[in-house]
């Protein structure tokens, strides 16, 4: 089968790239906004963008359902604020992480939807989520509009791991952590890990 995608329209082409580029890493994005209200969004668009200087991205389309047409409250506090944290989802927390996922309103506060903790940073203004393994603080590098999207950069400057997943050498103890990942409308964990070749 050949698919031309400018001859589908927005929803089909992504099924296919939601369904192709798997798994995804999730980053679970804590900002807050100009008013000191907290915001926690789950982005399964995300990767490594830069590793001198250590620089993270996601990207972050419009609104959708209730808010459809709007723009998310992640792109906007962070365009706002300049700084965000990235939490790395295990799957344990997976349950809370769809919580925080749900559309809302700009005033709830999706800490206390999904009862997770917020904690504070150290450089950076908006709160972590305490039970997640792994926190990267950002400031905001620049933001990129794509499409209907935006992709948003941000530089790496401060990083928190919890003692349990620290292998030391600067490794995370990858089998421990389990992140969480994204497929299409499905998740997936990470099992039975490998070398190559075999």
């Amino acid at each position: 089968m050949e698919i031309n995608p400018s001859e589908l329209g927005e929803k089909e082409v992504y099924k296919l790239l939601s369904g192709s580029v798997v798994p995804r890493p999730i980053a679970w994005v804590s900002t807050i906004s100009e008013s000191g209200i907290l915001n926690l969004a789950p982005y399964s668009f995300f990767t490594v963008a830069s590793r001198n200087p250590p620089m993270l991205c996601i990207s972050v389309g419009p609104g959708v359902g209730e808010r459809e047409g709007t723009e998310k409250d992640t792109l906007a506090n962070i365009r706002s604020q300049k700084e965000f944290v990235i939490n790395v989802v295990k799957a344990e927390l997976g349950n809370g992480m769809q919580k925080s996922a749900e559309n809302v309103q700009p005033e709830i506060n999706e800490f206390e939807a999904a009862g997770l903790t917020p904690v504070d940073s150290i450089a950076v203004k908006p709160k972590r989520v305490k039970e997640a393994p792994i926190q990267m603080e950002c400031k905001l590098d620049q933001i990129i509009p794509l499409g209907t999207d935006h992709l948003i950069i941000g530089q790496m400057i401060h990083y928190h791991i919890q003692d349990e997943y620290y292998l030391g050498n600067y490794k995370v103890n990858l089998e421990k952590l389990n992140p969480l990942g994204r497929l299409a409308g499905t998740y997936s964990e990470m099992k039975g890990l490998f070398t190559l070749p075999r």
